[in-house]
Order: C-alpha cells, then sequence, then structure tokens
C-alpha cells in the first residue's frame, strides 16, 4: 500500500495547534452567521481567482468575482455578454468551471456517502473543471500519453509525471490509503496536504490536474469538519509565489526517499496563516464576547442587515437615512422592519423620537 514518508517537526506541530486554536475561535464567535454569506461568497471568488490564476488564468481579481456571481447555468458566451469582459473564452470558462467545481464540493454530505473518495469522485471534479475546454475524450479520463508540467510563470519544465501505464495502479493505491482506517486517525490537514501532492506527482489527466487535486483537497477538508464554515481559500497563499509553491510540491522527489516533511510545513504553514487571517476577520466583525454570552447563542441576519451593521462598525451610530443611503433599492418599511428586527435580537438599540432617531450597536 502507498505510505507516505514524513517527520512530525515543531514546526508542524506548532502549525496545528494554531490551526486548531484559530477553528474554535472562528466556530465560537457571536455574529458570525450574520457574515457568513459575505465570507463565503468572499472567499469562493477567491479560490476560484487565484486557483485558476496559477495555472496561467488572466482574468482579473475584480473580473473573476464578476464571473463567480453570474448563475451557475450561463456558458462562456452570455458570461461574456452579462459582465461586459473582454477577455479569452477559454479564461472566463475556466473560472465558471471552477466555480461550480467548489458550489459541488459544497454540495456534498460525507455521511450520505460511502464512496466519496474514489475514482467516481475524481473523474467528477475532472469533469467539472475541464469541461469544454479539452477534446471530450480527454474530460474525465485518464491520461494516454506521456506529458511534462511546465510552469505558469514560463521558466521551464517543473516536472515529468509517470507514464501513463502507470496511472491506474497509482490511483487505485492512493484511495486504498486514504480509505484505509489507520490513514483516516492522522490530523485532516495531513492528509489534505498529502491528497494534493500525491494527485498532482501522479498527473493523471491531460489537462486540469493542479485544480483537481486542490479540489480533492478541499473536499477532504470539508467532509471531515475544517471547512471553517467556508470562509477560507489557500489558492491565494499558493499563487502569492508560485516558485515556492513548485518548490515545496518538487521537494518531495528531491529528497532522499521522497520525504514530505517540507510539503506539509509548506501547506501547513499556510493553512495557519489563512485560518488566522480569517479569525481577526470574523473578530473584528463580531460584537465582543459579551454578547454571545447575554444572548446565548449566535445571531443570524439578513444580507440588508449585514450591511447596516457594516455601515455601523465603521461609524458607531446610523440613522434611517444612512441606512436608505446604502440601501437605495429597499423600502423604507422593510428598513425600518429590520432594524426593528434588529433591536428586538439585542444587537443594536434605538435613541431619540421620531425624525431624531438614531441606532447604535448595543453595548
Amino acid at each position: 500500500m502507498y505510505q507516505p514518508k514524513y517527520t512530525i517537526t515543531h514546526n508542524l506541530l506548532t502549525y496545528l495547534n494554531r490551526i486548531e486554536a484559530a477553528k474554535a475561535l472562528i466556530e465560537n464567535a457571536p455574529l458570525v452567521p450574520a457574515w457568513e454569506a459575505k465570507f463565503r461568497n468572499e472567499a469562493l471568488a477567491r479560490t476560484v481567482h487565484y486557483g485558476t490564476k496559477i495555472e496561467g488564468n488572466e482574468l482579473t481579481a475584480e473580473q473573476a468575482q464578476q464571473v463567480v456571481r453570474l448563475d451557475a447555468t450561463i456558458d462562456v458566451e452570455e458570461a461574456g455578454r452579462e459582465t461586459g469582459i473582454m477577455a479569452r473564452e477559454r479564461d472566463i470558462q475556466e473560472v465558471i468551471n471552477y466555480r461550480n467545481v467548489i458550489k459541488w464540493i459544497d454540495q456534498q454530505d460525507p455521511r450520505l456517502s460511502d464512496d466519496l473518495f474514489s475514482e467516481k469522485t475524481l473523474k467528477t471534479l475532472h469533469r467539472l473543471t475541464i469541461f469544454s475546454l479539452v477534446d471530450e475524450k480527454y474530460i474525465g479520463a485518464y491520461r494516454d500519453k506521456q506529458v511534462i508540467v511546465k510552469s505558469a510563470a514560463n521558466t521551464g519544465v517543473v516536472f515529468r509525471p509517470p507514464v501513463s501505464v502507470e496511472i491506474q495502479f497509482l490511483v487505485e493505491e492512493y484511495f486504498d490509503w486514504i480509505n484505509a482506517p489507520q490513514t483516516k486517525l492522522l490530523p485532516a490537514i495531513f492528509r489534505a496536504a498529502i491528497t494534493h501532492y500525491q494527485l498532482v506527482y501522479i498527473h493523471p489527466f491531460i489537462e486540469g490536474n493542479g485544480r483537481t487535486a486542490r479540489a480533492l483537497a478541499t473536499l477532504l477538508l470539508y467532509s471531515t469538519g475544517y471547512d471553517f464554515k467556508r470562509f477560507f481559500s489557500l489558492e491565494q497563499y499558493f499563487d502569492k509565489d508560485v516558485s515556492a509553491y513548485y518548490d515545496a510540491l518538487l521537494s518531495v522527489q528531491q529528497n532522499q526517499g521522497h520525504d514530505m516533511t517540507y510539503w506539509l510545513e509548506y501547506f501547513c504553514y499556510g493553512m495557519a496563516l489563512e485560518i488566522e487571517r480569517v479569525k481577526d476577520q470574523v473578530l473584528r466583525l463580531s460584537k465582543d464576547l459579551k454578547l454571545k454570552k447575554d444572548l446565548g447563542q449566535q445571531v443570524a441576519l439578513s444580507e440588508r442587515q449585514i450591511i447596516v451593521l457594516e455601515l455601523l462598525q465603521n461609524q458607531g451610530s446610523v440613522t434611517s437615512q444612512d441606512a436608505q443611503r446604502i440601501l437605495p433599492n429597499v423600502s423604507v418599511d422593510t428598513i425600518l422592519r429590520d432594524m426593528k428586527d434588529l433591536i428586538e435580537k439585542k444587537v443594536i438599540e434605538k435613541h431619540g423620537v421620531t425624525k431624531g432617531v438614531t441606532y447604535s450597536l448595543k453595548e
């Protein structure tokens, strides 16, 4: 059976502890549900943009976000018309595809599937990733020829994957390992990092291997309770220094016995940085911990109420006129109902009467 080699270093233990501490704060911070839609949409846009940019996609972050926000069934021509983006159709298609990959992952429930980590899932992720980008016979099918991997930064050949005749055996060996009882005792972050590396190494498909590998690693994290409320995106960390990303992947082959320690440290450090960034954002936008203690539960708010709370965070108090200015398409009656609901939930309080009414976060 496939058996990855690595050493549990002080760095790895430190990163795991940092991740666990941040995870606990994210999951228990008051008012987190109020910001879930906003944080998830931002994380989705970053994951799709940076996850495709690593592979050479030329859309800007803003353009990618515009495409991500479109209806899931829209095609590349409609996306171009809807957004007005002047870009290669391929770049738009890649973003549409990877948006659909992440949304598919969001819909999976490991409790309802005995074979979530299987070749079927791997090929499904690849089909979604590479839809309409390569010849139909290569979509969701293992490559039948030798390929070389080049850097998106055009720095030459990165590595030569195993020959095509070995792919079936290597993939089956990986899935035997990931589904083994002893493997499930390992930290989920380790399993995700090893999944990421091993699929990039095997390189089972003609194209789309990096995105498919990162997607399966994300699915593993989500399915083991490490979704961090879907607020995180590792892709930005990878893209920040693409050379360092490739160097970390290559380190496994360059070390005697294919030792994964450096790759695991690189992956876990990036995860710690990203989850701590999310933690800091959550705590900044949440009321202090006293609020949850007072209410006894977290508070779920609407998108409109989230926008009002953002304004309150920025300026301390608001009037109904302020709320109308930032919500121009919402009726006055609806805004007043939202404010009343926030008061009843003890999130904000009202000051003054009639035209002199202002609202502030409840102390």
